[in-house]
């Protein structure tokens, strides 16, 4: 696990162009199938080896000693729609908490809080708050919506209710679901379990981590039988996940920012791995996300530079202190020591794109990713640059199902 912090080229630099391939919209899963964990699975590795399985073959494919880690992160009903009396509807589509900031204490008020949101058909929105009725737990509720104002590309909201309910039983009761727009459909009943992984249980993302979607409890229970330890961390995601690189290089698109939690005795337990035999499998382009964003959390702690957040370059600056994942997780797990906490809790910006060196990843369970996407650059990254359209053209010519909803992929 200890590589050095060579780059095989200036990541900034990349053409996106160069990450595009034809993707039908016939290709586009817009439904799952009816048992998880029956759809197809490409294995695939640097070497270039490729071979074709089904789901429920997982176990069998894990290296001896692997460790799993998988995103907890539960949906949430982001999509808030209001009615006015003109007949315009305003649709208030919650991001992430700004008053309170934390995601725990914003879904425990039960009077107030406010968002970052993004509001479809804002030149409608006039005349004062959005106010809308509903039910919960048999009594009636009613929910307004105040903008607060623009908060960057986005726009700030307040939301007031009666009842004495929690804010997470508020937005459970009155939004839907926010499945991906290139789903091409509307929310169906159906989503609100389809578009959850089984394990999920923190509230908290605006879309699903969807590699975990094909998982079922069976199917947990025969990973654990094969001895595979499973792990949980935190990211929340959010609608930049669906933001697409509209400049010619990567250097120009700016990464959003999402939230991340890692439990000490998770931090202990990957310390634990890096020192043994087996290798870190990460379930998901979010928890690849949150392994390598802990590396380089504990970099920035080692520099004195943590404020928080990881940069979007970081990992390719000059003077990277490159320390090895076990001096890494020793040194989060000081910190944590240090202050007395049981969680690291952060935000990372970071893009994995061609010339990043991962460190803690080992593997990765994924699903196949759009076009020009910074998805599509991370599993670059993994595979080697040119070894990621091989696999995608194999799919492609096998019948694979493309996306959320789609078919998965085991890369070594």
């Amino acid at each position: 696990f200890a590589f050095p912090m060579e780059k095989t080229m200036n990541p900034e630099e990349i053409k996106i162009e160069d990450y595009d391939y034809p993707l039908p919209q016939e290709r586009i899963a817009s439904h799952p199938l009816a048992e998880r964990d029956h759809c197809k699975l490409l294995a695939a590795d640097r070497r270039g080896d490729i071979s074709d399985h089904v789901f429920s073959d997982l176990p069998e494919l894990l290296p001896d000693g692997s460790v799993m880690v998988f995103n907890n992160t539960r949906v949430i009903n982001a999509r808030l729609r209001f009615a006015k009396t003109t007949g315009a509807v305003i649709e208030v589509f919650c991001l992430e908490p700004a008053a309170p900031a934390d995601y725990a204490e914003n879904f425990a008020r039960t009077e107030e809080c406010e968002w970052t949101c993004l509001v479809g058909n804002l030149k409608r929105w006039k005349g004062g708050p959005l106010t809308g009725r509903l039910e919960i737990d048999g009594r009636e509720t009613v929910l307004t919506a105040e903008d607060l104002g623009a908060a960057g590309n986005s726009r700030r909201v307040r939301f007031h209710w009666t009842g004495g309910h929690t804010f997470a039983s508020v937005i459970a009761a009155a939004g839907e679901i926010p499945i991906p727009p290139y789903l091409n459909r509307k929310n169906e009943g159906s989503d609100s379990t389809d578009y959850q992984t089984v394990y999920s249980r923190i509230d908290g993302s605006v879309a699903a981590p969807t590699a975990g979607l094909h998982f079922t409890s069976e199917l947990l229970g025969r990973i654990d039988r094969r001895g595979v330890k499973r792990l949980e961390v935190t990211l929340h995601v959010g609608a930049g996940t669906f933001q697409p690189v509209k400049s010619e290089t990567i250097g120009d698109h700016p990464m959003h920012s999402e939230f991340i939690a890692v439990e000490r005795e998770v931090i202990s337990a990957l310390r634990d791995a890096v020192a043994g035999p087996g290798r870190v499998i990460a379930v998901g382009t979010t928890s690849v996300r949150t392994l390598e964003s802990l590396y380089h959390i504990g970099c920035l702690i080692s520099e004195g530079k943590w404020d928080g957040e990881v940069p979007q370059w970081y990992p390719y600056s000059a003077g990277h202190p490159g320390l090895t994942p076990a001096e890494v997780l020793d040194r989060l797990l000081k910190y944590l020591d240090e202050t007395g906490l049981d969680t690291l809790i952060a935000a990372t910006r970071i893009i994995i794109a061609p010339g990043y060196v991962y460190r803690l990843v080992g593997g990765m369970v994924t699903n196949f990713h759009q076009p020009r996407s910074t998805l599509l650059l991370l599993v670059s990254a993994f595979l080697g640059e040119e070894r990621w359209r091989p696999v995608y053209d194999h799919a492609l010519n096998g019948g694979y199902r493309f996306l959320s909803y789609g078919d998965a992929c085991l890369f070594l």
